[in-house]
C-alpha cells in the first residue's frame, strides 16, 4: 500500500523525550502526528529505519501508528522563538516522516503490561532481522493504546547503514544486545515465530516497501552513492538477512538461555 504524503500546516509542541526533538504537529487532513525530522539527530538514516521498520511491523500484524511522509515547506516555522527548534525545522524542509498520534497512549511497562508468548517471539525475532538495539527494558518503545500493543520508535534499527562502504558485512553478522530485549524472557516460541515470519516476508514485498523510501533521505555527504544504489543495498540487505534466520533464531534462544 503507498504511503500517504500530507503536509504539514502547523507546529503544536515539541516531545523532548529522545535527543532528536521529534514534535506534535498537525497536517493538512486535520489530524496530528508525531514529527520525526531529517535534520536531527542521525538525520535521514532514523528516517529509513523507521519507515522500513514501521512497514515491516504492520506486515506482520503488529499495530504501528499509520505512517506518512510529512512535508514541510520552506520558511515554516520562521515565527517559532526556540533558535534550536527553529534551526532544526530549516534543516528540515521537504520530506520528514510523520506516525499518527496516539492520544492518552502510556508506555508499555513490562512490571504491568504482559505480552503472550507467541506476539513476544515475533517481536524479538523482528528486532533481531532489524538489529534493533532500542527495546530495553530502559526504553521499551512500545505503548498501550485502548489496551492493545502498539510499536513505535524503529530509528535504531539497521544500523548496518552507518557504514555503507562494508554494509554487506553486516549482514551475518551475530547481535549480542538482543540479549537486552526486553521481552526476551517471554520469547519461547521462536522457532515457530521464525516459520509464521518467513511465510509473510516476501521478497516482493520487502522489493515493494524499499521502492518507496524517498530519494531526498537516500543521498548523503558521505559519499558520491546514487539513490538508486542506496535502494538497493537496503533491498539486498534485507533480502540476505532473511536468508539468515536459521542462525539468528539458534542466537536468541541461546541469548534468553
Amino acid at each position: 500500500m503507498a504511503t500517504p504524503q500530507l503536509q504539514v500546516i502547523r507546529y503544536i509542541t515539541p516531545l523532548r523525550e529522545g535527543g532528536s526533538l521529534p514534535a506534535l504537529v498537525e497536517v493538512n487532513d486535520g489530524e496530528k502526528y508525531v514529527l520525526k525530522f531529517k535534520g536531527a539527530g542521525q538525520g535521514t538514516k532514523a528516517l529509513i529505519a523507521e519507515f522500513i521498520g514501521g512497514k515491516l511491523a504492520q506486515k506482520l500484524g503488529f499495530l504501528v501508528p499509520e505512517i506518512a511522509f510529512c512535508i514541510l515547506d520552506e520558511g515554516f516555522g520562521r515565527t517559532e522563538p526556540d533558535e534550536e527548534i527553529q534551526d532544526l525545522l530549516k534543516s528540515s524542509v521537504g520530506l520528514n516522516l510523520g506516525m499518527k498520534f496516539l492520544p492518552g497512549a502510556i508506555s508499555f511497562d513490562p512490571a504491568v503490561n504482559s505480552v503472550p508468548n507467541m506476539i513476544a517471539s515475533m517481536i524479538v525475532w523482528l528486532d533481531m532481522y532489524l538489529t534493533n538495539v532500542d527495546r530495553t527494558a530502559r526504553n521499551t518503545n512500545m505503548l498501550m493504546w485502548k489496551n492493545d500493543l502498539w510499536l513505535i520508535d524503529h530509528g535504531a534499527a539497521l544500523y548496518f547503514h552507518h557504514n555503507r562502504s562494508a554494509w554487506e558485512t553486516y549482514i551475518s553478522k551475530p547481535f549480542p544486545m538482543i540479549k537486552n530485549h526486553v521481552l526476551l524472557s517471554g520469547a519461547t516460541k521462536i522457532k515457530e515465530a521464525d516459520q509464521i515470519i518467513r511465510e509473510e516476508l516476501t521478497e516482493q514485498f520487502i522489493v515493494e516497501t524499499c521502492s518507496q523510501i524517498p530519494e531526498e533521505w537516500l543521498l548523503s555527504r558521505e559519499d558520491d552513492w546514487s539513490a538508486e544504489a542506496v535502494k538497493l543495498m537496503y533491498t539486498e540487505y534485507l533480502i540476505e538477512r532473511l536468508k539468515q534466520a536459521p542462525s539468528f533464531v539458534n542466537e536468541i534462544i541461546d541469548a534468553g538461555s
